[in-house]
């Protein structure tokens, strides 16, 4: 997954379900009733734009805004309260515009605009995860910081300034928190999880501030080295509370229920697709893709020693047996414990290199590093791509992966290396990198509406990355390798089986026992694998059914163009073609495409 659907998502939890800014104190006047319906429209998205920054610092710094790089958001009552009349404000703004006298661009644009300050207003008023759930918090301090530190968009000194004015204001922060979570309201997962990530502020801190510290002087030094402290004590202050006060006392339930289940989806994916049938179709594919498992399973195996019964119509303890034998061919083959970045590195380089070779997708030159993750942010997912904010131009994409911990056990460490064998860590990195995250958001940066480029589509984004494993393995990477392909398809299992353990987790009140079946045993998943996804999705919702709706509306979207164009289509054409969209909802794209009206 990529960052902003990660790093970014859990600091911006507060804000909905998509990214967005903020601004300074007064939003442009309305403009008069005789200006067209565009220049009415760009009057309400800059006016967003603009005051969504200034309510959300933190964020606005990774979008690539930075006047207020010296802030952190207001978590109060009031700072809360003052998004929320924000919102009605332009809503009603933008609801006073006749949508169908804009462009076809435009049409777009305020669609996804009106659902995100929809959202911001759901979140705030009913969803209400400033009260319950912790991950807001700690993300928004981590971010504070990293944000400032992780990219050089300005000199070392300016952003030791503004590290140092955050540093000072993130105690105010851990009070606000203190003060705003109900104990009762939040689930022990949440409390649980975060008592492991707060030291991990301190951790930014270690890595980013104090090696640049000698690059301030004077004044400016002693401040920040005041700041370091304070925050220092109030990290161990916050430590003690959580794990004296916050955790012991989590009452809360991990699953939001179908009621709020829904109306996050909704506008989380902005899909035409109902849970119901997102349920069905993920269910049907499970299906079909281990039968082709089954298929390939057939052929690796045929005339091996000790190969399991492979009859052409087999029970499914059969099928399940000859496609777990087949895995174990490909599980041989894996990294060091210590070798998966190197390795994530070097696929990298063969990746990108077959996307030239083969005329798939123009690739640009922007710059793109293998990096360990930050500690902040682990123990939600193994690896995501960071990639610049659309205002900042120029700098690096991370490709990070999650190391293993340093308690886990040999047995521990071997399953999840099993599970990131070699195969799949060329899976990862075409999902996270090359021609997947790193690339759409690559061109994501380069569409001219800086609207759409902050409120970029989690779903198009999730649903690209999964088309693109597919896309490289029926091209012939890695020589048409069977094993590639059944590893590839074991892969797309996890991304169906997502859809379908959010649903059971949030609404049909699963056990960790169902969970853990649907995932070692319908998609072969390796025990660490699971466990850690069974944690995820205790711990967010919404967000993993974005890979299998959004890889649904990218077929979906090929075949309605291959359908309109015919002998004349052309696959790098096409692929140059969607992602110059700059990533909205997958479903304006194939609007767009194929002349349909936007809706």
């Amino acid at each position: 997954m990529r960052a902003s659907l990660l790093a970014l998502a859990t600091v911006l939890a507060l804000s909905g379900c998509q990214t967005a800014p903020v601004a300074t104190d007064a939003p442009p006047a309305m403009p008069a009733p005789s200006q067209t319906a565009d220049a009415r429209f760009k009057a309400v998205s800059d006016a967003w734009l603009d005051r969504w920054m200034a309510l959300n610092p933190v964020a606005a710094t990774q979008l690539g805004d930075h006047r207020f790089d010296d802030r952190i958001d207001d978590l109060s009552a009031t700072g809360r309260q003052q998004l929320v009349d924000f919102s009605r404000d332009l809503l009603t703004r933008l609801d006073a515009i006749d949508r169908t006298q804009l462009t076809r661009e435009n049409q777009v644009d305020a669609l996804i605009l009106r659902n995100q300050l929809q959202s911001d207003i759901w979140n705030m008023e009913t969803f209400q995860s400033w009260a319950w759930d912790p991950q807001v918090y700690n993300g928004l301090a981590g971010g504070a910081i990293y944000n400032l530190m992780a990219r050089e968009f300005a000199p070392m000194p300016q952003r030791l300034k503004s590290a140092t004015a955050r540093m000072e204001q993130i105690p105010a922060l851990f009070a606000q928190m203190r003060a705003n979570l109900d104990p009762a309201r939040v689930p022990l997962i949440h409390a649980q999880t975060v008592a492991k990530q707060n030291a991990g502020v301190l951790q930014l801190v270690d890595e980013f501030i104090t090696p640049n510290a000698g690059q301030l002087t004077g004044a400016d030094r002693t401040r920040l080295d005041a700041a370091v402290a304070n925050l220092k004590k109030a990290v161990a202050d916050q430590q003690t509370w959580l794990d004296k006060t916050l955790v012991p006392n989590a009452k809360g339930d991990f699953r939001i229920g179908a009621k709020l289940y829904d109306q996050k989806l909704q506008m989380a994916l902005m899909s035409s697709l109902s849970r119901q049938e997102i349920g069905e179709r993920a269910k049907a594919e499970l299906s079909r893709v281990r039968g082709e498992m089954y298929g390939i399973a057939r052929t690796v195996l045929k005339g091996r020693k000790g190969a399991p019964p492979l009859p052409a119509n087999p029970t499914d303890d059969q099928r399940q047996k000859a496609i777990e034998a087949a895995l174990e061919l490909a599980y041989r083959d894996h990294p060091a414990r210590d070798g998966v970045v190197d390795a994530a590195k070097a696929a990298l380089t063969q990746a990108t290199q077959f996307v030239r070779d083969r005329n798939l997708v123009s690739v640009p030159n922007d710059p793109v590093k293998v990096i360990l993750m930050p500690e902040f942010q682990r123990g939600v997912a193994v690896a995501y791509c960071d990639s610049p904010g659309p205002l900042d131009k120029g700098l690096d994409t991370y490709f990070a992966i999650s190391p293993i911990p340093d308690d886990w056990t040999k047995e521990q460490t071997e399953s999840f290396l099993r599970e990131y064998n070699s195969r799949m860590i060329h899976l990862l990195t075409i999902h996270e990198a090359m021609p997947g995250h790193y690339l759409e958001g690559a061109y994501s940066a380069r569409y001219p509406s800086t609207l759409r480029g902050v409120l970029r589509s989690g779903l198009f984004a999730e649903g690209w990355a999964v088309y693109t494993e597919n896309l490289m393995t029926t091209s012939g990477y890695m020589n048409n390798d069977p094993l590639f392909r059944l590893v590839q398809l074991k892969f797309y299992l996890r991304t169906i089986g997502n859809a379908i353990l959010d649903q059971g987790v949030h609404v049909d009140g699963w056990s960790r026992e169902q969970a853990m079946h649907l995932m070692m045993h319908d998609t072969f998943q390796q025990e660490r694998e699971a466990a850690g996804k069974w944690v995820r999705a205790q711990l967010s919702s919404a967000q993993l059914p974005t890979y299998f709706v959004g890889v649904q509306e990218q077929y979906d979207t090929r075949k309605a163009v291959e359908a309109k164009e015919g002998a004349a289509f052309n696959v790098k054409a096409y692929h140059d073609k969607v992602l110059s969209y700059g990533a909205p909802p997958v479903r304006f794209v194939r609007e767009l495409m194929t002349d349909q009206p936007i809706e």
